[in-house]
């Protein structure tokens, strides 16, 4: 009698214990994150400078940008469970530290400032290591759900984090607010440290791998990470379509709406109603790959979702009411967010396990470090030629994404695990 191997169907990531204690932990840190962003601007204000007011806002960029390609190989020799709990861990302590001396003393531009360059530091290595974990603690045919849930978490974070943040320094002041983020990235710890990692099978062409665990020093796991993606036949292609869509994409969607708000007479109330909409659609888009799991032929759908996104784009400055901007802005949230969402799938499900954690770390770099460089740019551009030639430009640069994904055969043709 022969007895056949029934093979079970995989646990779908929303009904997976092990993938809701980390989505749970990230929200956690992500509303944490929130809070603290509104504090330290709150706590900024309050000493009275306006010229302090916006080194401390962008004195964390600084080390953002300098320590992310560092938090990439970080994750990779420690593990990035590792560099996750240790980050938050630091970030929960520096911020009820300064709570507390916010209690006795006055905030002042130099502590602020300090402040701003440590929690950058420190984000620095969890956004690459957090961006790693799913592989790690899931199977490859459900990181597509999983990135949908991150997206729905991030944007509820969002939502909750800035309202709880401003109800907090109503109440207690910037102490308060940088409290109750403390106790947010705490929150997350028991959660992290009862995570289950998965082992992560290795690809068969995997010398390269086997060579940069020995590689001698960080600097050489540095430029083994980034000559391996230069060489990867779908990695390569994919970051340079994570570059083009970041830049052009966060100018006119953070920095250009605002001044296209005050161009047409909208206001703030305007602006808030854009955003909603674009929020909505990113919601949605995060909501369908949660629910799907899995999207047939994903580099194709992520290439044509670029291209009609930038459509999108160059026609919000056209549009004559806040009606129709927010319309269009929702459809761009939509189209946007699903590329994105299958581009993170697919960047997670082609890297080797031995690089995944400098390949999260460079596809971040680009979205955290890089593609902010573009608000000088534009806002100098709109001041020069106004919105609509400057949103037709952005709209360009991002189809040229999307354009030159199409063009190349490998990532056209791209699949997600079944």
């Amino acid at each position: 009698m022969t007895v056949t191997a029934v093979e079970c169907p995989e646990r779908p990531a929303h009904r997976d214990p092990n993938v809701l204690r980390w989505l749970g932990a990230y929200t956690a840190s992500m509303i944490g994150d929130s809070v603290y962003f509104m504090a330290l601007a709150w706590a900024a204000a309050r000493t009275g400078s306006a010229s302090g007011t916006g080194l401390v806002l962008a004195a964390g960029s600084i080390p953002r940008a300098l320590l992310m390609l560092g938090g990439g190989v970080l994750a990779d020799r420690l593990g990035p469970r590792r560099v996750v709990i240790g980050s938050d861990a630091a970030r929960a302590v520096l911020v009820l530290t300064l709570a507390a001396v916010l209690v006795l003393t006055a905030p002042t531009v130099g502590v602020l400032v300090a402040v701003a360059l440590l929690f950058g530091a420190v984000d620095a290595l969890f956004l690459p290591a957090v961006g790693a974990l799913p592989p790690r603690i899931s199977t490859p045919g459900q990181l597509a759900r999983i990135q949908g849930l991150r997206a729905l978490a991030a944007r509820g974070s969002s939502i909750i984090g800035a309202p709880m943040g401003g109800v907090a320094v109503a109440t207690g002041g910037p102490s308060l607010a940088f409290a109750a983020a403390g106790v947010l990235f705490a929150l997350s710890l028991p959660l992290l440290l009862s995570l289950r990692i998965r082992p992560l099978a290795e690809p068969e062409t995997s010398g390269e791998a086997a060579a940069a665990e020995k590689a001698p020093n960080a600097w050489h796991d540095l430029v083994g990470g980034l000559r391996y993606i230069r060489r990867h036949r779908l990695l390569g292609p994919l970051m340079l379509v994570i570059a083009l869509s970041e830049l052009g994409f966060v100018g006119p969607l953070n920095l250009g709406l605002i001044l296209l708000s005050e161009q047409r007479g909208w206001g703030a109330s305007g602006m808030g109603w854009i955003v909603a909409g674009f929020a909505g659609g990113a919601a949605g888009s995060a909501l369908l790959l949660a629910v799907r799991g899995r999207v047939p032929r994903a580099g194709l759908v992520m290439c044509l979702m670029a291209l009609v996104g930038a459509v999108g784009i160059g026609a919000l400055a056209q549009v004559p009411t806040v009606a129709l901007a927010a319309a269009v802005a929702a459809f761009v949230g939509l189209t946007a967010g699903l590329a994105g969402a299958l581009c993170g799938a697919l960047v997670q499900t082609a890297a080797d396990p031995a690089y995944l954690g400098r390949v999260t770390s460079v596809s971040t770099f680009f979205t955290y470090a890089i593609a902010p460089l573009s608000y000088p740019v534009t806002g100098a551009a709109v001041a020069l030629w106004g919105t609509g030639p400057v949103f037709a430009v952005s709209a360009a640069v991002c189809a040229a994404g999307g354009a030159m994904g199409l063009a190349l055969t490998a990532l056209r043709r791209a699949e997600l695990p079944r």
